[in-house]
């Protein structure tokens, strides 16, 4: 479907011309002609333009027919010619490819160079670059289309119809989009305090605060070489605070955790087996039983039981009391 098809609402001039253009040599002879005239008249009334009553566009009908005769070739040709061989790149600005259109066509039909033909025109161009991107963005994997577009400024509504998507797909990626800017003025504000350091600090700094290699490669301005030296240099480094952070890590799962059984003192486990009896009374499943047991401090190794042998429970207490 054309640019021109996809238009709510067509202004008179064109609707006259795409009649006009379907016409045959037999229609325009000398004794059909002033019957062919009164009957496109007559089909532009029934879709909702006055002609046929009112002089003014009668008479322009008049005139573009006696036009197309002169011409030996329907205006819509070259227009449409025109209008197709725009690219993306033409229409990166729609108004001075409006004006080049209106220009070149203008050179056969002057009528098109009228103000209000070029504002018209210029609707269609603007939305013949919409539909050369959607069809663009159609062609692009995953999520590339919809980001193409919203970086288009397109409008919401207009994405959801033209790539037949949900609009909670396109809340989604215009919340990835968000989250991304978001990163990248993270690690704006991490390079602004090393501006002054060399390469390899700023790339060092950078990876001692978690940013990805392709925003360090593209916000810190090193090649993919660049990088991988760099972290080989400091390999070691890394390795270290790895080890480090992953005995942090183990240390607070531990800590979380509690004792294991047969560090807690009998007392204790008493006490730890009451809390659990009573948060059994409230619920038998796992996941409830967990976070209120957290929730009491209770250990791991005492919660592991309460859920997967419970009667055990019973012995432990006995065992506690001695």
């Amino acid at each position: 479907m054309t640019t021109i098809d996809t238009m709510e609402k067509k202004p008179l001039w064109l609707s006259m011309e795409e009649c006009i253009s379907k016409l045959s040599s037999e229609d325009l002879s000398e004794n059909n002609r002033e019957q062919t005239i009164h009957r496109i008249g007559k089909e532009l009334d029934d879709t909702g333009y006055n002609v046929s009553n009112h002089g003014g566009n009668f008479l322009q009908l008049r005139w573009a027919i006696d036009e197309r005769l002169s011409m030996g070739r329907p205006f819509m040709k070259d227009f449409m010619d025109a209008l197709e061989a725009l690219t993306l790149e033409d229409l990166a600005d729609p108004e001075p490819a409006n004006a080049k259109l209106v220009r070149d066509v203008g050179d056969v039909w002057p009528k098109i160079k009228g103000s209000e033909r070029r504002a018209d025109v210029l609707r269609i161009v603007e939305k013949t670059k919409l539909d050369l991107l959607i069809a663009k963005a159609k062609g692009l994997s995953g999520d590339a289309g919809i980001r193409l577009l919203i970086e288009g400024e397109i409008a919401s509504e207009v994405i959801v119809e033209g790539l037949d998507i949900t609009t909670e797909k396109l809340e989604q990626v215009n919340a990835d989009i968000e989250k991304e800017c978001a990163e990248k003025e993270r690690v704006n504000t991490l390079l602004e305090a090393v501006e002054n350091k060399t390469k390899e600090e700023r790339v060092k700094h950078l990876l001692d605060n978690t940013v990805s290699d392709a925003l360090i490669i593209e916000l810190a301005k090193v090649d993919t070489g660049a990088l991988a030296d760099i972290k080989k240099s400091i390999e070691a480094e890394l390795k270290e605070k790895q080890r480090l952070a992953e005995e942090e890590a183990a240390r607070k799962k531990a800590e979380a955790a509690g004792p294991a059984l047969e560090d807690i003192d009998p007392e204790e486990i008493l006490e730890y087996i009451e809390s659990i009896r009573e948060i059994l009374e409230f619920s038998d499943q796992e996941k409830d039983i967990r976070i209120m047991c957290e929730q009491s401090s209770i250990p791991t190794s005492l919660v592991d039981i309460a859920v997967s042998d419970p009667d055990r429970l019973d012995e432990l207490e006995k065992e506690a009391e001695g």
